[in-house]
């Protein structure tokens, strides 16, 4: 039986995350701010079955003395301030927790010699550019407060390696939907409660923007194939891998196969030009060489995943804003 840390584990991905864990008969520690009203952990059913400490990550001694206590097999680094615009409005926060967190977390593995760390980065540290799909040999080229942070933490991540000898990757995953995130600022979220309401999705775009969208149920196959080949001193320790659907969609493409899913009827509301102000218009990952070395490959279409998802919002009224 592994034991394994996992941060922010109260939220959407991290959540469906430390599912997987305890099936596979893990130990498993959520370090995390105090549980929301809605925690992803109670969603799932497993708030009982996994060890909560709440701390800042940004308490390096707090944190260091968990990690240092606990002889953790493998650390998962999911916390983040995952927004696009408060980061926008307000960037300090967001460099507070998604820079500073994660070098507080690193320095903590490192003085504890944990024996695998798995950091989540994002493709939105490529920035935006010309050539794609983005590849892990990509200079990053933040060009919002949100990208630098991510970038940031990428970079600082992957140092580690090189410097100090941690076995350590970094995940650079593409829009990650599916049933149990709570963040209704996002496209897929907000267009099927939308529908499930009886509303026209609000859009802050012409529905032209591109995105690569990723099931959930892969996002976690995928951080769970990343961690097998960083552990062990397996060949993954010092590298970034993407993941992502492999298709890039247009928000409008996204929109039309919610509402056909549906049967809704509801034509989308769309309340901008081009793309808004901070996001990144087009893109998409390779993810090649995660494939190459894992054998990973996304299962789940974008159609049987929106279904999926609409399904569960549809059996969850009570989380839909």
């Amino acid at each position: 039986m592994k034991r394994v840390l996992l941060t922010g584990g109260h939220g959407f991905v991290a959540s469906h995350l430390a599912r997987a864990l305890l099936d596979r008969g893990d130990a498993v520690t959520v370090l995390e701010l105090a549980p929301p009203p809605l925690s992803g952990l109670a969603l799932q059913g497993i708030e009982s079955e996994v060890e909560l400490i709440v701390s800042d990550l940004r308490d390096a001694r707090h944190v260091g003395a968990t990690v240092e206590a606990s002889e953790f097999d493998t650390v998962f680094h999911l916390a983040a301030q995952t927004l696009v615009g408060p980061a926008m409005a307000d960037p300090t926060p967001t460099f507070e927790t998604n820079v500073r967190g994660t070098w507080t977390l690193l320095e903590a593995c490192r003085r504890a010699e944990v024996p695998a760390v798995v950091v989540a980065s994002s493709d939105k540290a490529y920035g935006p550019r010309d050539e794609l799909p983005y590849r892990e040999d990509m200079q990053l080229r933040p060009a919002s407060p949100y990208e630098a942070s991510k970038a940031a933490a990428d970079a600082i991540a992957l140092s580690y390696r090189p410097a100090y000898g941690l076995p350590v990757a970094v995940t650079r995953f593409a829009n990650i939907y599916g049933g149990g995130d709570l963040n209704f600022s996002r496209l897929i979220p907000e267009a099927i409660a939308a529908v499930l309401d009886g509303r026209r999705p609000q859009i802050r775009s012409d529905g032209s923007p591109e995105r690569d969208f990723l099931y959930v149920d892969d996002a976690v196959s995928a951080y769970l194939a990343v961690e097998h080949a960083v552990g062990a001193g397996g060949p993954g320790a010092g590298e970034a891998f993407n993941a992502g659907g492999e298709t890039p969609h247009s928000v409008a493409e996204v929109l039309g196969t919610i509402a056909a899913v549906a049967g809704s009827g509801l034509d989308p509301e769309y309340q901008g030009t081009g793309n808004p102000a901070g996001e990144i218009d087009r893109q998409y990952v390779d993810s090649a060489k995660l494939r190459r070395l894992t054998g990973w490959s996304p299962a789940v279409t974008l159609r049987d995943g929106l279904i999926r998802t609409l399904d569960w919002y549809r059996d969850h009224p009570e989380v839909r804003p």
